[in-house]
């Protein structure tokens, strides 16, 4: 028999692509996932097909585009024919077992109405075991939180309110008041090891989740002094809210509309009046969330060494979307900007065949879609005919594909849900509110089907502020991207039977790999 392979698909939630110290991120302390960008390949221009979660997700685990899975928006259902990864993965042989959460709300033609699943934000996807539950409620999470003896105040997400009577809901430097012990990072990394160390013989298959450094943006102690907001950048953002807003509507929308309770823990206000001040504490304490996470993969790599199956286990490292922090007035993961769409891709491949590229950063540009694909071929297992994306194996083997992607797709949608309505704000249909965006080194174009474009020179304007879509200077520019768009969409489309035809033989089955 030969080596066991083994699969640790580590999913962080809300983590910027950027912020990772191998992509030149200073002053952040990752030792843990700075030594698998040593052993690994890292990808530089890794993009996310869509936000928030619930979508994002979905694409990751089918790896389809939004345009194809078309679960747009957290809570909307996701196809129950499109196949996952969990149900590839049992096809092969593997138990697919998960800690966290994938967001997926159930296909409404499987069960009934009063499915209590439809009450929450998000369930299980189809094909995963769930050997460390968040959802519904995190109360998987409290239940654990109780058993070690903390007793949560009445009202139990005030955990992460900051210490002390005296606190003011906002960023801060204090510590939430949850201790790190008991934290939620804490609880996902005991769940995976607990899997990982019941485990007695075979392949395995681990998706690690974990919820930060998705808001509240709070970190518990030491984590919370690890950074001085002093070191941190300012946000990247217009002189004013107003001159922001101006760029579009749907901009104008959100810099109007977005509160700082979905950030910080009882918060008031708008996230748009923050101070310079405000968002560099915030970014300290968000930085302190990713080193928390860190750390505990710390725990993790050393358990994987200890028992020998290091060297028989791919990594990856990956997210679901990004993070505005405070950058163009806005913060959470929304609209068109690169902060909500670039996220981290690291893959440690330990076959020898790896041994050539390790410590490698690639600028190509790849998307989350590629992710399942990958997994699918380290294993020897078929990618199903469904998935848009590609591998990545080949930037660890043999080098960059010569008919690998120039461009990079993502998509957005922002119909009325029931935290935000946007699509009431601006007087469209639902299945108008919707972007689609077409970005390469020099070039992005956001296209709406009822609102105007935007087009963004970035060697001049990498911020984004400019919109050139109404400078004559750029019109033939501006067109040839949107022949683009209009190219991939028509490569794209959901293609899962089309190899298939009927002959005078009988049905014929024709190649697509």
């Amino acid at each position: 028999m030969g080596r066991p392979k083994n699969v640790l698909l580590i999913v962080v939630d809300q983590w910027r692509g950027d912020h990772l110290a191998c992509l030149g991120m200073d002053n952040l302390h990752t030792p843990n996932l700075d030594r698998l960008c040593r052993e690994g390949v890292t990808f530089r221009n890794h993009f996310t097909q869509t936000a928030p979660c619930g979508p994002a997700r979905a694409s990751l685990l089918t790896g389809l585009y939004q345009m194809n899975h078309r679960a747009v928006q957290n809570t909307i259902p996701l196809d129950d024919r499109h196949d996952t990864l969990g149900r590839a993965l049992r096809r092969a042989g593997y138990d697919p077992a998960l800690v966290g959460y994938t967001t997926t709300t159930p296909d409404p033609r499987t069960t009934t109405a009063d499915d209590p699943r439809f009450k929450i934000l998000g369930d299980l996807m189809d094909g995963f075991r769930s050997v460390g539950p968040f959802e519904p409620a995190m109360d998987g999470y409290f239940g654990w939180v109780a058993g070690k003896g903390f007793e949560a105040p009445k009202n139990r997400t005030d955990i992460w309110m900051p210490e002390g009577d005296d606190a003011v809901p906002g960023p801060t430097a204090r510590p939430s008041r949850i201790p790190a012990e008991f934290s939620d990072t804490s609880y996902f990394t005991d769940r995976g090891l607990t899997y990982l160390k019941g485990r007695r013989d075979g392949n395995w298959f681990l998706h690690l989740g974990y919820y930060r450094p998705h808001p509240q943006f709070i970190a518990p102690a030491p984590y919370n002094a690890m950074y001085d907001a002093a070191d941190m950048p300012s946000p990247v953002r217009a002189a004013t809210p107003e001159a922001e807003a101006a760029q579009h509507p749907l901009l104008d929308f959100y810099v109007k509309h977005i509160a700082k309770g979905g950030f910080f823990q009882n918060a008031k206000g708008l996230a748009k009046d923050m101070t310079d001040a405000e968002v560099r504490q915030m970014r300290a304490a968000y930085r302190g969330l990713m080193s928390e996470v860190d750390e505990h993969l710390g725990r993790v790599f050393a358990f994987l060494e200890e028992t020998g199956q290091w060297d028989d286990t791919l990594i990856i490292f990956t997210c679901d979307h990004g993070e505005q922090l405070g950058d163009h007035h806005m913060l959470g993961k929304i609209g068109y900007f690169d902060e909500s769409f670039r996220i981290p891709m690291i893959l440690r491949d330990p076959s020898p065949e790896a041994d050539g590229t390790r410590g490698t950063i690639v600028d190509d540009f790849s998307e989350t879609i590629d992710t399942f694909p990958t997994i699918m071929e380290w294993l020897g297992a078929p990618i199903p005919r469904q998935c848009d994306g590609r591998s990545l194996l080949p930037f660890a083997h043999s080098g960059r594909p010569a008919d690998w992607r120039t461009e990079v797709h993502y998509e957005f949608d922002f119909r009325d849900i029931f935290y935000s309505q946007p699509e009431t704000a601006l007087g469209l249909h639902m299945d108008e509110c919707s972007l689609s965006v077409v970005q390469d080194h020099d070039y992005k174009y956001v296209h709406f089907p009822a609102l105007p474009p935007l087009f963004f020179d970035l060697k001049r304007d990498p911020g984004q502020f400019e919109n050139r879509a109404e400078d004559p200077e750029y019109a033939v520019r501006m067109g040839e991207y949107a022949r683009k768009m209009l190219n991939w969409r028509m490569r794209y489309a959901e293609r899962t039977l089309t190899h298939y035809r009927a002959t005078p033989k009988g049905l014929e089955k024709r190649p697509h790999g």
